[in-house]
């Protein structure tokens, strides 16, 4: 049994099918053991199958065995190729086709080839640090459709997403299960829900030039901050809490802080954590 080509029945197509078409293209053949184009196409798309390495999967139905299969796509002879991708037929193709057109059908469905876009993550980051988010967006979709399964090219998304304000779109893609980066994940989840209480900034601040002890009124600044992006001065108004009163509100401003740790975990934001872990270390000694 091949990783990449498989037989398939009507009991396992939701798992080895639909499923998994969910993030790579799936082409299904339809076949039957007395169909004699069918003994030409079958090992032609296995032996293609196993050179594209995971670039698209190959369901092998029996139409014999399997005729609601069948009779659901619409299969009217064969052997006939239905490609299914994101819950869509998307492309397909009756009786047994030379090499060469396989090869260009193949090439429309499948992902895109690896070399090249080993170094998309890199390409992106470095566009990120540019602040090219709309061009490092673009890299990463591309990254993503090349590594499917890839979950930290996805949480890059989410990432340049949340930076570009487009939180719901931010939102969608992290309510999936990132059970290969949890830790990455939650942080994105928390530091989304500091952007979803953006407040305006100038009120609150007037309210601490006329009252600089007015600790409640600061630490809404520090949430608008954090809202708006601006994580130093988040960070700062939190600490000058901590400064002021620890005690306020149980702690209410160390508190903060930490929820600030934790929506800020992460590579770039790891220099600005340490600073603000040391200054809360130094402020409670």
């Amino acid at each position: 049994m091949s990783e990449f080509a498989f037989d398939v029945s009507i009991e396992e197509f939701e798992a080895k099918v639909l499923i998994k078409a969910d993030t790579v293209p799936v082409v299904v053949d339809f076949w039957a053991p007395w169909c004699e184009p069918c003994k030409v196409l079958k090992p032609l798309l296995e032996k293609l199958a196993e050179e594209y390495k995971g670039r698209f999967l190959l369901a092998k139905v029996n139409s014999d065995e399997n005729p609601e299969l069948a009779q659901h796509f619409g299969v009217r002879s064969i052997p006939s190729v239905k490609v299914l991708f994101r819950g869509q037929l998307v492309d397909e193709f009756n009786g047994a086709i030379p090499e060469g057109q396989i090869r260009q059908f193949l090439d429309r469905i499948a992902l895109p080839a690896g070399p090249e876009h080993a170094n998309l993550r890199e390409q992106a980051a470095a566009l990120v640090a540019e602040g090219k988010l709309e061009e490092a967006l673009a890299v990463l979709v591309q990254a993503s459709q090349a590594n499917p399964q890839d979950q930290a090219i996805q949480l890059d998304a989410v990432d340049v997403l949340m930076q570009l304000g487009r939180n719901d779109e931010a939102k969608q893609l992290l309510a999936g299960d990132y059970a290969n980066e949890p830790d990455r994940a939650n942080a994105l989840r928390a530091r989304l829900a500091l952007l979803d209480g953006a407040a305006d900034t100038a009120p609150l601040e007037a309210k601490l030039a006329a009252n600089p002890d007015d600790h409640a009124s600061r630490l809404e600044l520090s949430k608008a901050y954090a809202a708006q992006s601006r994580f130093r001065e988040a960070l700062e108004a939190a600490l000058e809490v901590v400064r002021r009163d620890r005690f306020f509100e149980q702690g209410a401003g160390r508190q903060a802080i930490l929820n600030l740790f934790e929506a800020l975990s992460g590579e770039q934001y790891d220099d600005l954590v340490r600073e603000f872990r040391r200054k809360l270390s130094a402020t409670l000694n």
